[in-house]
């Protein structure tokens, strides 16, 4: 079973929105040539750039996002690594990207869902930067040169937590926290669901919209809801989630982080994670970016990995004290079904909530298949947030 654990602690740096350099450590194993004289995007630069749209310190998304960014600073000292904390999905971000430019950066991650609009404005006025967009997919005759997305597999490892779940689970309901009704988060949420009733057929998730990234005001009310509902697990798609892990940890309730491990937060009630494990395809990204071989690279594209490349940056944490060695087992056993030709959290058949069978019988779906769920499966109380 891999699991993933913080790789670099993130340390105090300027306010929102201020440009960073962040600490550069000895080279590592994946620094390239960064003094390439070629006129390929990406190359010739003197920094790498990240725009996030949180904190760097949320227990979540942008904590992922800021640890990667470390591991770039380690494997590139020659480069400097700027970071931008609490860049909206508007145009705020494009101007953002544009100072990094200014100073020196040639390679932007730019890392929410919806900055994508702004990494294709970016990347279209720039034709010698490299811009990768983190998460969200652009039809392939608006891929530039020098732009790309990238992502993982996420709902790989939420099935994974789901059986953790309905294992964990007395009463059979499960709660979870979202924001917005995007394929991706429809997709984990099924995948948490699928995966609990492995273990208890009947289970329920009852799913609550905030309709944000980030509103721990919101995200308090609906996990209250959920908990007066009588849900004993509680997961989430926030990019912040130590409210919702919070409330879990008071009601004594189990919990399920995401996007990055927050075990801290619960010790008691903790089951694991599903969390990102960016430092390997980050420095992959760059080092291709700085070696003039971007263009036409898997990166510049709508780059997908998961459990049958045996790269997925999304992973599992480490388990907390209630799972029992059986969950475990069974665990390692479905991810080893995941991994094979013939596994999928989305094997048929699957049925939306009304019953309709949207995935035949013994069908694998692939990945780009899943990238566009629109509906709930049975099992899943609740409504597609508009």
């Amino acid at each position: 079973m891999q699991h993933s654990t913080p790789r670099l602690l993130a340390v105090a740096i300027g306010a929102s929105l201020a440009l960073t350099l962040a600490a550069c450590a000895p080279a590592g194993s994946g620094g390239g040539d960064v003094e390439a004289s070629s006129d390929a995007p990406g190359t010739g630069g003197t920094a790498v750039g990240f725009i996030m749209v949180g904190p760097k310190d949320d227990y979540g998304y942008n904590q992922a996002v800021y640890e990667g960014s470390q591991a770039v600073a380690e494997a590139f000292p020659d480069l400097e690594v700027l970071t931008a904390e609490n860049v909206p999905e508007d145009d705020s971000a494009v101007t953002t990207m544009e100072q990094m430019i200014d100073r020196g950066a040639k390679i932007i991650f730019a890392t929410s869902y919806g900055h994508l609009d702004a990494a294709q404005q970016v990347a279209e006025a720039h034709p010698d930067v490299v811009v990768v967009q983190q998460g969200n997919t652009l039809p392939e005759e608006d891929i530039l040169p020098n732009l790309g997305t990238y992502f993982g597999t996420v709902y790989e490892p939420m099935y994974l937590a789901g059986i953790a779940a309905g294992a964990a689970s007395e009463t059979g309901k499960l709660g979870y926290v979202y924001a917005f009704p995007i394929p991706q988060t429809i997709a984990n949420i099924n995948a948490f669901t699928l995966g609990a009733q492995t273990v208890n057929p009947d289970v329920e998730t009852i799913a609550v919209a905030t309709s944000s990234w980030c509103d721990p005001a919101a995200q308090a009310e609906a996990a209250s809801s959920l908990l007066s509902q009588g849900v004993d697990v509680l997961t989430q798609h926030q990019d912040c989630t130590k409210t919702v892990i919070d409330a879990a940890e008071a009601a004594g309730a189990y919990t399920v982080g995401y996007h990055a491990d927050a075990s801290s937060l619960a010790p008691e009630g903790w089951l694991t994670g599903a969390v990102w494990d960016w430092p390997e395809l980050y420095i992959d990204i760059v080092d291709t970016a700085v070696s003039g071989e971007f263009t036409g690279s898997p990166y510049n594209a709508n780059f997908r990995v998961g459990l049958k490349t045996g790269t997925n940056p999304f992973v599992l944490a480490d388990f907390g004290p209630s799972v029992s060695d059986e969950t475990i087992a069974a665990i390692a056993d479905a991810e080893a079904f995941l991994a094979s030709e013939e596994g999928s959290p989305f094997v048929g058949p699957v049925y939306a909530q009304d019953g309709t069978e949207m995935i035949a019988a013994g069908v694998v779906p692939d990945y780009a298949e899943i990238d566009v769920m629109d509906y709930f499966v049975k099992g899943v109380t609740g409504n597609l947030a508009q």
